[in-house]
């Protein structure tokens, strides 16, 4: 997978125990890396990253990326060859409570660990993921493009344009030239759902746990539409992209948006009805019901264009919509009623999603 590339690679993951992260790390270490993970916590209780055991897998810091003196010193120890940048306060809600936080962790953070690159002397591949929140988003039908406009209405899609913005200087002023020695690339993505999610105010979260508890869960925006992926999508596009930069130095600085079909945006409450049902709900009256209390802003309409990542990386999405309901229903299915290791059984997903991409031709499986 990946051409071997990652095979013996030391690769740091910041943002390493949250959901993304922790998926991130899981396949890493399944594709033989020698990953070390930089996060200041673990963000849920329970959380993905402690219920498979990933603690003693890998090597663990806590630090804060706002830290630049922490960062600098950790990432001159560990010498990485290849970093992905996920540290980031991930949730919309959060950052009307605290905008703070929100803002410098998204753009600080990101100039952290760019200000630390910079002076790292080494051979390094950099990957850094930001959102599809990133681009001002007027909600219109066609998907947004990696040359559209940034920054957005509400704080944490303008933190997140403005993490872009970071790179984008720090690109131009110092990761130019013959002696530079990291290649950098960006990577967009967003609404991804998978097992071992455990994040407040989101959907799937928040329908797992009600369910678990035999509650009804309350939808605030049921009309919303979302293109939904699978967390094992994007991800397969940022180690493809990690990959691509390595071989090819002509995409040195470029941007990628990894984003499903559009046949797989559905309202929030098909999504609900689906996943219902593979709970084994036989109406939607035991599953859901519609609340008026709407906390904040969300968008209504939100999509990517991923024709460049096609074009430049060969990257297409692997799941159909059902598969990524079957896969996404059977973690949580085996975490709350059956499976006591689920690193295990994250490792099987990881095989299955991997077999559907070798059969279907998927580039990266390729050797």
């Amino acid at each position: 997978m990946f051409k071997g590339y990652y095979k013996g690679k030391r690769v740091l993951v910041t943002g390493h125990t949250g959901f993304k992260g922790s998926w991130l790390t899981a396949w890493l270490l399944k594709l033989g890396a020698d990953v070390i993970g930089i996060s200041k916590d673990v963000p849920t209780n329970p959380s993905m990253f402690e219920e498979t055991g990933l603690t003693g897998r890998l090597s663990h810091h806590q630090a804060d990326v706002r830290d630049l003196a922490v960062m600098q010193e950790l990432i001159a120890e560990e010498q990485p060859d290849c970093v992905f940048h996920l540290a980031a306060q991930a949730i919309v809600s959060v950052s009307y409570i605290d905008p703070v936080e929100t803002f410098t962790t998204n753009t600080i953070g990101t100039m952290n660990v760019l200000e630390v690159l910079r002076r790292l002397n080494r051979k390094c591949i950099a990957v850094i993921i930001t959102s599809d929140k990133c681009y001002d988003n007027v909600e219109w039908v066609w998907g947004y493009r990696e040359t559209d406009a940034l920054g957005g209405k509400d704080v944490y899609s303008g933190s997140k344009g403005a993490a872009e913005l970071v790179v984008k200087s720090y690109l131009h002023s110092f990761f130019q030239g013959s002696d530079n020695f990291v290649r950098l690339g960006v990577g967009r993505a967003g609404n991804v759902i998978g097992g071992g999610d455990w994040a407040r105010d989101r959907i799937v979260v928040d329908c797992m746990k009600a369910w678990n508890k035999g509650q009804i869960v309350e939808i605030r925006s049921p009309k919303a539409t979302r293109p939904w992926q699978h967390v094992l999508e994007p991800l397969s596009g940022y180690l493809t992209l990690g990959m691509a930069l390595a071989e090819n130095e002509t995409l040195h600085g470029s941007t990628f948006n990894f984003g499903p079909r559009a046949e797989q945006n559905r309202t929030v409450v098909e999504l609900i009805g689906d996943l219902g049902r593979n709970w084994g709900f036989d109406s939607s009256d035991e599953a859901y019901r519609i609340t008026d209390n709407i906390p904040f802003h969300e968008a209504g309409l939100l999509k990517l264009n991923c024709d460049k990542a096609f074009f430049h990386l060969k990257w297409e999405p692997n799941l159909d919509y059902a598969e990524t309901i079957r896969m996404v229903s059977e973690w949580y299915t085996s975490y709350y009623r059956g499976s006591n290791d689920m690193y295990a059984f994250t490792q099987k997903q990881l095989v299955e999603y991997e077999q559907f991409a070798s059969e279907r031709g998927r580039e990266w499986t390729l050797s």
